[in-house]
């Protein structure tokens, strides 16, 4: 028979045990608090035991590891587990896998799936995964199945970390005269096309199931402009019937009325035709920052339409010009008016004016 169970660790009573086990959400953890407490009250082996669903031996053990831990020692110990088929430096060719993708050529793919890499894996390393397995790793490494966005095969990458990193000294290099010592504030602007021939978005259906929905096949639209300042939580928003300088000047005469009186607005915008026409009219307290070439991802605004393509805009047939606009309209003071909505969709670290 072992020898009688001990408690030596005594910085906690029998009363502070009862109160931890009450505020601990694992029952078993409460179980073996309990018992202690029961110990410390002088109880026996066998009641403190089998009082709180345990046997004599089992509640010896926790004694010793409460003894060791304190109140740590009483948690769940997880199992080990099995180790991983793959060491550290094969898990970081995995990855180097997963961002620099297949080549067309010589994997005949244009995507990785599990399976395919789990082929890979073991061409290169003779390890046989089960696909779902390549799964679980690639999930420990952190990756996720996420939807792509269109890059531009143009897109400069260097010349937009260039534009993020030196933001603030190209604001400078660029504000007038007449806006030195004013505050500035920083906005972004685009123009998104709404109508017929409109988007469609993901929905809750069952698996393996192809849901419909209804999708305009007519021709007509309107143009929503669209501007934020993240760090004032404000917007301006038109929806115009065509986008142009004449459209555009309009854009930019709501936007001055929405700067603090006394500021000056610093507005990103992208390379379009009409963005820099000379029949432009530019308000004195707005100054145009131009993105790097086909960049749109710099832009925070696109992601302001998408948010309102997945939530307000999609899976709608319009009945004529008029309910475009209508509905636009809606969908934009839905955004609008809602400050926490837009400093979350718009903010972006590097778009700062002071380094």
């Amino acid at each position: 028979m072992g020898a009688a169970v001990s408690i030596t660790r005594l910085e906690l009573t029998a009363q502070e045990l009862r109160k931890a086990a009450g505020a601990e959400k694992d029952g078993a953890v409460a179980r073996r608090m309990l018992a202690l407490a029961l110990v410390l009250e002088g109880a026996d082996r066998k009641t403190a035991a089998e009082t709180c669903g345990m046997d004599r031996q089992t509640l010896r053990d926790w004694v010793h590891r409460y003894n060791a831990e304190g109140l740590a020692g009483l948690g769940n110990l997880k199992p080990p587990g099995r180790s991983s088929l793959l060491t550290a430096s094969q898990l970081g060719v995995l990855a180097e896998l997963v961002e620099s993708g297949p080549d067309p050529t010589r994997h005949g793919i244009v995507r990785w799936r599990r399976v395919d890499l789990r082929d890979e894996l073991q061409r290169q390393f003779g390890i046989a995964l089960h696909e779902r397995s390549v799964g679980k790793l690639l999930v420990k490494l952190g990756y996720r199945r996420l939807s792509v966005r269109p890059r531009h095969p143009k897109a400069d990458e260097a010349a937009q970390e260039a534009f993020k990193k030196n933001f603030a000294a190209t604001i400078a290099q660029r504000l007038p005269e007449r806006a030195i010592g004013k505050p500035i504030e920083v906005w972004f602007q685009d123009e998104a096309r709404i109508g017929q021939q409109g988007t469609l978005t993901r929905v809750w259906a069952k698996r393996g199931s192809r849901p419909r929905a209804p999708r305009d096949q007519r021709y007509d639209w309107a143009y929503l402009f669209g501007a934020a300042c993240a760090e004032r939580r404000v917007a301006a928003g038109l929806v115009l019937p065509a986008a142009n300088a004449d459209a555009m000047s309009l854009h930019l005469a709501l936007i001055s009325s929405k700067i603090a009186p006394g500021s000056h607005a610093a507005l990103v915008i992208d390379g379009a035709g009409y963005h820099v026409a000379q029949t432009l009219v530019v308000p004195d307290n707005i100054t145009l920052v131009r993105l790097p070439p086909y960049a749109p991802e710099l832009n925070p605004i696109e992601n302001v339409w998408e948010y309102l393509r997945g939530n307000k805009l999609a899976i709608t047939v319009f009945r004529d010009y008029d309910d475009i606009v209508d509905t636009a309209c809606r969908a934009w003071n839905f955004f609008a008016q809602d400050p926490d909505r837009i400093a979350s969709i718009t903010k972006r670290s590097w778009a700062k004016v002071s380094p």
